[in-house]
Order: C-alpha cells, then structure tokens, then sequence
C-alpha cells in the first residue's frame, strides 16, 4: 500500500503504513474523482463525482450509485453514519442504517467501519495484532471533545484487554496552513488538550492557523499510541483530488473505511 493514487477503474488512496500495520488489516480512501456525481459533487471539471455524502443535497440516485461503487472495494457494504459532530461511537456491527455518530469499532473480520469527510480529519485506528479497528471522525469539535479517547476505551473494552497498543492513520484534512479558526477553537482544545496552544500560530487579524494533525497526535500520544502515520495530503489546496467544505461549501464527501480481512 502506498499513500498516493492509482486508478485501474476508481481513484483511492491507501495509508502508508506498512510497516507497522497488522497484515490482517485493511483500508482506503475514496478521492474525488470516479463516481457519477456533477456540478459541485461532480470532479474538478464538474462530472464524474465521488461523492458518497447523503446529506449535502445531492442527487439521491448519485449517491446510492457512488455508495455501490464504494461497497464494491471492500468485502461488505460499509456501515454508514449519520456524523454530528460529536463523541458518539458505536459497533459497526450492530450499527443501524445511518445511525447518529463520529466513529465505529468493529472486532469482526469483514465489517467495515467508514467516516465521511470533506476537510474534517479522518482517523484510522488498528490495534497492533489485528484484532480491532475504528472509523473516527475528527472535526474540530468532536476533536476537542475528546472523540478519539472515547473510540480508544471502546476498543479496550471490547476486547477485554487494557493493555491492549494501537497504530494510527491521520488521513487527509484541511491543512496546517489552510485552516484558519478563532479564539473559540483554541478554548475548546486547551480544556481538553494538554499544550494544545501549540497547535495554534497566531495571526496578525487575531485568527489563528490550526494543526488538526498535530492535535490529534497529541490527544493519541496522551493514550499511548505513538505509533502514527500522517498523510501529507491537504484537501483545501488540492481540488483535483480533495473536495473541501471550506474551499467550496457545497461539496461532496470522501468515504474512509477500515476493516480486519477474513479468512
């Protein structure tokens, strides 16, 4: 696997993390382009859009289609959520059809758990002998409200095991000099976020630029998992491959799934 694209029928991208993954585990990344989506869910040139978000007023159709496409690079159909932008995690295998919540966990071969994001950062989590695996949406305020300790204890507690060591997958986002917040942004992570202030440079207008990967690290870090690898990937800067919320606003979204294999 390799963190770029390739596209015999449809782009993805795969995390580079070799070597430090269990080899039971798998995972991808739908890009922009190879659906059939159009106007601002379409491609860079307007067609052919990979969108797989069902509540951005795309056509229903279109989405149903690019979910097909999506269910087609993996062994089952991924276990849609409806994201809210909270710390809600359930198990992907017993998730209901666009069930309210951020992040799945699954201990089953052949389940898999996705997030959808367009700018939002998208966490991949495998335990280090492969027996558990999770989906995390990571907005800034699911990020600050502690999303990924909340989908850490869910994995220790499903396998039954305290000890249990993690690997991480900090996919493609809105980039370190690209998103710009406020003053409230920086509160929220401070509060539960040791030095989160770091993660912030600070602008002359009193905005700030902030490091959603970084912050993330940090909040990983402070669970025990070291073991992370970060996409270079910046999806505001990069329409060709990326749809961005804060680029374009009306905008698709990306499917990110991960699964423990069969067999």
């Amino acid at each position: 696997m390799i963190d770029d694209t390739e596209k015999p029928a449809l782009a993805i991208l795969q995390p580079d993390w070799d070597d430090i993954c269990p080899d039971n585990v798998d995972a991808l990344m739908t890009l922009r382009a190879g659906g059939v989506s159009s106007g601002p869910y379409g491609d860079v040139n307007g067609i052919g859009g990979f969108n797989v978000g069902a509540y951005v007023s795309d056509v229903d159709f279109c989405v149903k289609m690019n979910r097909t496409l999506a269910a087609q690079l993996v062994p089952s159909d991924p276990k849609w959520l409806k994201q809210v932008h909270g710390t809600r995690v359930v198990d992907a295998e017993g998730a209901q059809p666009e069930e309210e919540a951020d992040a799945s966990v699954s201990i089953t071969p052949g389940v898999v758990c996705v997030v959808q994001v367009a700018d939002c950062l998208p966490v991949l989590i495998a335990e280090k002998k492969g027996r558990a695996v999770a989906a995390v949406h990571c907005g800034w305020r699911s990020l600050a409200d502690g999303i990924l300790p909340v989908t850490l204890k869910r994995m220790r507690e499903r396998l039954g095991d305290e000890t249990a060591q993690f690997i991480a997958w900090l996919g493609p986002r809105i980039g370190d000099e690209s998103f710009e917040t406020g003053q409230e942004v920086l509160d929220a992570m401070q509060k539960t976020i040791p030095g989160a202030e770091t993660a912030f440079k600070s602008k002359d207008d009193g905005k700030f630029l902030c490091s959603l990967t970084q912050l993330a690290t940090m909040a990983l870090n402070a669970q025990g998992v070291t073991d992370i690898v970060t996409a270079r990937h910046d999806t505001y800067s990069n329409p060709e491959l990326f749809y961005s919320y804060r680029r374009d606003t009306t905008c698709g979204r990306h499917a990110v799934m991960i699964w423990i294999q069969e067999g």
